[in-house]
């Protein structure tokens, strides 16, 4: 699970943090027109022309148009974060160079619905295409989606996204506006890390996935060598998969330089029981520390900046890519231990979810996992809806006059910070057919249906709200509920999963995490044919989403004594 509606895109990766136009309206005009002719006002409607260079584009493009609001910029406006610019977006289908696509009032818009909206003012406005790669899938479905360039699906610096230059503008209800944008940028390719001596980079081409969507695809791993790796050459180790959203970055933010960090990063660092990447790499070379490597992996899909590690119906063989590809490529190039009790799995929330499902689908594989506030992991709380009964997502009938919204996220003490409904509306701008590459839709790409098109089967209606139980059913029934999945199978399971169980989550997860959590312990404690001997832990009072009762080298030192305790003799 990803972590704020701003984090992930600079406008609009924490989760669901409600944005205002108010909010987004601050920044000190400092902006001037750029590239563009200033826009003259026409009529009482907003009509913007945006155009396609031919300089920059020799074949039609298809994707997704998106127009940036600021009231002023000293940063662009598609890389202003926290809480961001308003967002409007309309698909494009192979626009061609030198023709233009119009944004207009009808354009739905997020956190303001419509640039009608908008009071009087001035404003800086500019223009982004997230450009689209055509598949042709081996279930006979073809879908346009964006193919991530190994940038996360962050659409606003994807390599090859189209761009123009922001542009001020006079904004007067009563007069309209009529002004023209010219995609005539190229955001460049990402530089990527180099190797050092403690971090090695692989990227291997997926033939499972290359051959299941009728493109390339790669898959890829950032590994940390322990403390004299190098120098003792006939040594093999234990190894942690580490389980993230898309990052290159070493496990456990290992940096071997001192960084400065403001007060709030500071601030939340030491609310989430975090050290620095320096502090965590003093412990890494410490005479006493674990000898292990950690294991970063990268498997973005065109629906997220991650996969989930498991294989879907619309992502395709991922868990069998990263089971049977990657991890094989990374045990073949790094002296690895290659036996169940020398792999752990650690993770949260996305990453919770994964570790969990890799442990509980491949239990003779891995040795433990240690899942911090894992995405909804029993769909009776999938955040705080029950998709099999509840009727509608948006709403909860209270008696026969009284309707509730339903709450997606919250402050620690309790304050509902956006909406189901909020969610929807944003994902809904960001990208049609399940293609926003936020969280809702990730959801449905993973544990869902392929509707008739090729594309996602939403769990609920966009507009209303109205839950598909048919889809929760498939959800369910082919084993994405990993709480019904594990109390399905635990005659078999059972066995193999004693004692590899470490589940940790706030009382107050600002998603309503906790909840599964909740439900998934009741049925664990419950099994005693046989009893599971793991552990769950939580963080009370008033501890929210990345919460942990340790920081990173603890949590290496903690699976280090696991592995101790439960490797063979003789080793």
């Amino acid at each position: 699970m990803s972590t704020t509606l701003h984090d992930r895109h600079p406008a609009p990766r924490n989760r669901i943090r409600r944005a205002t136009l108010a909010a987004a309206l601050v920044l000190p005009a400092l902006l001037t027109a750029g590239a563009n002719a200033a826009c003259p006002p026409q009529e009482a409607q907003a009509h913007l022309q945006v155009t396609l260079s031919p300089a920059i584009a020799t074949a039609p493009v298809t994707g997704r148009l998106f127009l940036f609001v600021v009231q002023s910029a000293d940063v662009e406006p598609r890389l202003q974060r926290r809480p961001g610019p308003a967002l409007f977006g309309t698909d494009v289908d192979r626009l061609a160079p030198g023709t233009a696509a119009v944004i207009d009032t009808a354009t739905p818009g997020y956190p303001v619905q419509s640039l009608a909206a908008f009071p009087a003012g001035d404003y800086v406005i500019q223009a982004l295409l997230n450009v689209y790669t055509e598949f042709h899938r081996t279930d006979g479905h073809v879908i346009w989606a964006h193919m991530d360039q190994w940038e996360g699906q962050r659409f606003t610096v994807s390599p090859g996204n189209l761009y123009s230059a922001p542009l001020k503008i006079h904004w007067d209800p009563a007069a309209g506006l009529d002004c023209r944008l010219t995609l005539d940028r190229v955001i460049p390719p990402i530089p990527l890390p180099e190797d050092t001596p403690w971090v090695k980079h692989i990227k291997i081409k997926s033939e499972l996935l290359s051959r299941f969507w009728g493109h390339p695809f790669y898959l890829g791993a950032t590994v940390l060598l322990p403390k004299g790796y190098v120098d003792h050459p006939d040594l093999f180790y234990p190894v942690e998969y580490e389980q993230t959203h898309f990052s290159l970055d070493p496990a456990h933010g290992f940096d071997t330089e001192p960084r400065p960090e403001t007060e709030a990063e500071r601030a939340r660092r030491l609310r989430n029981s975090d050290e620095t990447g320096y502090e965590f790499y003093q412990q890494w070379i410490a005479e006493d520390f674990p000898r292990m490597i950690c294991v970063v992996l990268q498997h973005p899909t065109p629906y997220y900046d991650d996969s989930y590690a498991v294989n879907s119906a619309n992502n395709g063989p991922f868990g069998d890519a990263i089971m049977t590809e990657l991890i094989p490529a990374v045990e073949s190039r790094f002296r690895i231990i290659r036996e169940p009790w020398a792999r752990v799995l650690s993770g949260g929330s996305t990453g919770g979810w994964e570790a969990l499902a890799l442990q509980v689908y491949h239990p003779d594989f891995f040795g433990g996992a240690w899942v911090f506030f894992p995405d909804p992991v029993d769909f009776r709380r999938y955040g705080i809806l029950n998709i099999y009964e509840d009727e509608n997502a948006f709403t909860l009938r209270d008696g026969p006059y009284r309707t509730l919204e339903r709450p997606m996220s919250r402050t620690n003490d309790g304050q509902t910070t956006s909406t189901f409904r909020e969610q929807s509306c944003y994902e809904s701008v960001l990208g049609s057919r399940a293609r926003s590459g936020e969280q809702l839709a990730i959801w449905e790409a993973v544990y869902g249906p392929v509707a008739a098109d090729g594309y996602p089967q939403p769990l609920w209606d966009p507009r209303t709200g109205r839950i598909d139980h048919a889809v929760a059913e498939y959800m369910r029934e082919h084993g994405y509920d990993l709480r019904y999945f594990l109390e399905e199978h635990w005659a078999e399971l059972g066995p193999k999963l004693k004692g590899k169980l470490h589940i940790f989550c706030g009382d107050m997860d600002n998603l309503y995490l906790n909840l599964g959590v909740y439900l998934l312990q009741d049925f664990l404690e419950k099994s005693d044919h046989p009893p599971y001997a793991g552990s769950f832990q939580y963080g009370r009072p008033l501890k929210g989403h990345g919460w942990r009762p340790m920081n990173n080298y603890q949590l290496v030192r903690t699976m280090g004594d696991s592995i101790l305790h439960h490797r063979p003799a003789g080793h």
